[in-house]
């Protein structure tokens, strides 16, 4: 793991291609397609490009718009604006008719550090998990973002696609296959299952080495795609280690914590714990000195 690219670069870098292979993509924006990478996309496909500016509102309304006459929008902003700005219009003009409208977000977590408040999206996934029809695909690094991609413009129906601010390292070999929805296996281990989303993937490796050194065996699982959770891989996990412990850059009460307790209560329960921001709002601050400050570093 020495390469480290962000998540958000890696999808922009993706885009123009995208846009040769779905020819009724279109690409909307809210004035930060620097942050959001989109320039490449623009640049190539001109006309199939919108800045809606500061009005996250109208994009994700218009995007609605948009697919009911075919074509396939990807509503680009950060996680904040997405899941609470333009909640409503999330919730009534794209999930309720159950568009084929997609909402690729940055910025989600604590790891946005320095932004603060006001732009970490920490409870982000746990507002748009609640709302029914919406697929939430959250991929640890720039080779599963670039693999994940194609398939959330090809699957019909809505999908919050969360990318991260800073580089983080890659994890997954260019030659590895993945299917969305459908959680991998990184490490084998009978002692504790980790269960893990985004960025906390790369962090959980960190923490497996440091078990293993305590001659502890982890299994860790990259449970990518929140909604559908893959429930057969939460269970297996739990059958094999008899503990589980998850693991995300995200409020613990709603998100990947949330699902896998759920699932767990219902069909397999064994001990379990959640790590991931404590039920309280971010603050500014280096992302790792406030993963340490919020129980959220290997350590």
């Amino acid at each position: 793991m020495s390469e480290m690219v962000a998540t958000r670069v890696a999808y922009g870098d993706a885009l123009p291609e995208m846009g040769e292979m779905f020819p009724n993509l279109v690409v909307l924006d809210a004035d930060i397609s620097k942050a959001m990478q989109t320039g490449s996309f623009r640049k190539r496909f001109p006309e199939r490009s919108v800045n809606f500016g500061i009005a996250e509102q109208d994009m994700m309304a218009a995007a609605a718009g948009m697919a009911t006459m075919g074509k396939i929008p990807i509503v680009n902003t950060y996680a904040v604006f997405a899941a609470m700005r333009a909640c409503e219009q999330l919730r009534t003009f794209v999930a309720y008719p159950n568009l084929n409208v997609k909402i690729v977000v940055s910025h989600g977590g604590l790891a946005v550090g320095w932004d603060g408040v006001t732009h970490q999206g920490l409870e982000d996934m746990s507002i748009v998990r609640s709302i029914p029809n919406v697929t939430i695909v959250h991929p640890a690094d720039a080779v599963s973002t670039r693999k994940l991609l194609p398939q959330i413009i090809a699957h019909e129906g809505p999908v919050y696609f969360r990318l991260g601010r800073n580089p983080t390292p890659v994890v997954y070999p260019e030659d590895r296959s993945l299917v969305m929805g459908r959680a991998e296996v990184l490490a084998e281990g009978k002692d504790v299952a980790i269960i893990a989303c985004g960025l906390m993937v790369c962090e959980s490796i960190k923490a497996i080495d440091m078990l293993r050194s305590q001659g502890i065996g982890a299994r860790l699982v990259d449970m990518h795609a929140i909604k559908p959770l893959d429930e057969a891989v939460v269970v297996e996990s739990a059958r094999i280690c008899g503990a589980v412990v998850t693991v995300e850059d995200n409020n613990i009460l709603g998100g990947l914590g949330s699902a896998v307790a759920e699932t767990l209560g219902e069909y397999y329960p064994v001990p379990m714990t959640r790590i991931g921001v404590p039920d309280r709002f971010g603050e500014s601050g280096d992302p790792d000195a406030l993963f340490e400050k919020y129980g959220m570093s290997a350590k």
